[in-house]
């Protein structure tokens, strides 16, 4: 089963960071989403990856 996660971010190139770092991980750039409108990055993962990607989006210190 696929779940989505969205962390919202201060600033635009952390955003570009984040999508980086995921990509680096193994990620497909399918799956990542970045919405620089409001600042938010999201992923569809399965939901066995969750801790994973949560620990990765964590380390930019999301607001949300």
């Amino acid at each position: 089963m696929s779940k989505t996660i969205t962390k919202t971010f201060k600033s635009h190139d952390t955003l570009s960071n984040v999508r980086e770092d995921l990509i680096a991980t193994g990620i497909e750039q399918e799956q990542i989403f970045v919405d620089k409108d409001n600042n938010q990055v999201k992923v569809i993962i399965p939901a066995e990856a969750e801790p994973e990607i949560l620990e990765i989006m964590n380390r930019h210190q999301p607001i949300d």
